[in-house]
């Protein structure tokens, strides 16, 4: 098979695109004809390594992805060949006890696709039947792959950990990005009042489109805190979705009382100082959060299905220009998902 692939850590350079051997579903496994990928942050971060990260060479990245199904381990039942599917990234154990409370995202052994086992930068990759999740006919194999991973994890973050309720205000920092452009929505869709810091007016207008209420250019105010604060007339907002991590500070300083941060990443960096006195003095709550559980899936992805969320695709590539399709979100221009095509490597 095709498949874009590593056998060292480094930059985009490393990328290779060549032919791997098929994998062979196990057991309790399914394989899928990839019709799309998309990116994901995570591509790249497991490109690059970490210490502590151990994968076997060579190695197919990739989370995200939808296709046929075209072979079934011995122990499958309730899959046929020739099933459309999306595919679900988390990956959880199902034995310990989180997984059997339904909170496979808290596995002891949790996992991703692309990061944990090869992934979807592949024309077939082998995944557990039960991370699969059927196409209703004619659906877009490429919305609903550019939707997996952000709407699951936005989903999760906002709606089971946060709770957001209808007449709540949420900031959320960043306008174009994957889970933040989910983010938008699903806050909207809670009937949330949605506040953006976005870094240029066209990334804004991109938030607004999708439904952003109140719009913060951090090019014209650095300090966008002080934004919040004269917009909300000295409240404050209930709910900030802050991705970047260095941005915390402001972060806290324009939550209201009794606010709740809540992060799924840090794109800025993993280590930044913090004023622990907006902490307690306001209340704060700082939520972690890490992709979702089966059942979010299911839920926000069929919301994607009914066309009431709409995953936003801001380019689309061949396979074999993997490095040109990591390059672009490396740069952060990006306006939505990055998605790569099997159909044709545009060779």
């Amino acid at each position: 098979m095709k498949a874009v692939y590593f056998d060292h850590h480094g930059g985009v350079e490393v990328l290779k695109f060549g032919d791997l051997d098929v994998p062979t579903p196990s057991n309790d496994e399914v394989l899928v004809k990839l019709e799309f990928a998309a990116l994901n942050r995570l591509d790249i971060w497991v490109r690059e390594g970490w210490p502590g990260l151990r994968i076997p060479y060579p190695f197919v990245t990739g989370a995200d992805g939808a296709g046929e199904v075209v072979a079934l381990g011995s122990n499958v039942k309730n899959w046929n060949v020739g099933d459309r599917v999306v595919i679900n990234a988390n990956l959880g154990c199902g034995n310990c006890e989180y997984c059997i409370a339904g909170y496979e995202n808290r596995c002891v052994r949790w996992g991703l696709l692309g990061e944990n086992r090869w992934g979807t930068y592949a024309e077939y990759v082998a995944v557990p039947a039960k991370n699969l999740l059927a196409l209703p006919v004619e659906f877009d194999a490429q919305k609903a792959a550019a939707a997996g991973l952000v709407f699951h994890t936005a989903w999760h973050s906002l709606i089971t950990r946060a709770n957001v309720t209808p007449g709540e205000t949420v900031l959320i920092i960043g306008a174009s990005g994957g889970v933040n452009t989910a983010s938008i929505q699903i806050a909207k869709l809670a009937g949330a009042i949605v506040y953006v810091v976005g870094s240029n007016l066209k990334k804004l207008e991109l938030a607004e489109s999708l439904g952003a209420d109140f719009l913060i250019d951090r090019s014209k105010s650095e300090d966008w805190s002080k934004e919040i604060y004269k917009l909300t007339k000295k409240r404050g907002v209930d709910v900030i979705v802050d991705n970047v991590g260095t941005t915390f500070p402001l972060s806290f300083r324009a939550a209201a009382k009794g606010g709740r941060i809540l992060t799924v990443g840090n794109t800025g960096g993993p280590k930044f100082e913090i004023d622990n006195r907006f902490i307690f003095s306001k209340h704060l709550t700082i939520i972690g959060s890490s992709m979702g559980t089966r059942d979010d899936f299911s839920r926000v992805m069929k919301l994607v299905f009914d066309g009431k969320l709409k995953p936003v695709i801001g380019a689309n590539f061949g396979l074999n220009e993997a490095k040109k399709a990591q390059s672009l979100l490396e740069s952060g221009h990006q306006m939505g998902k990055i998605t790569l095509s099997f159909e044709q490597y545009n060779e």
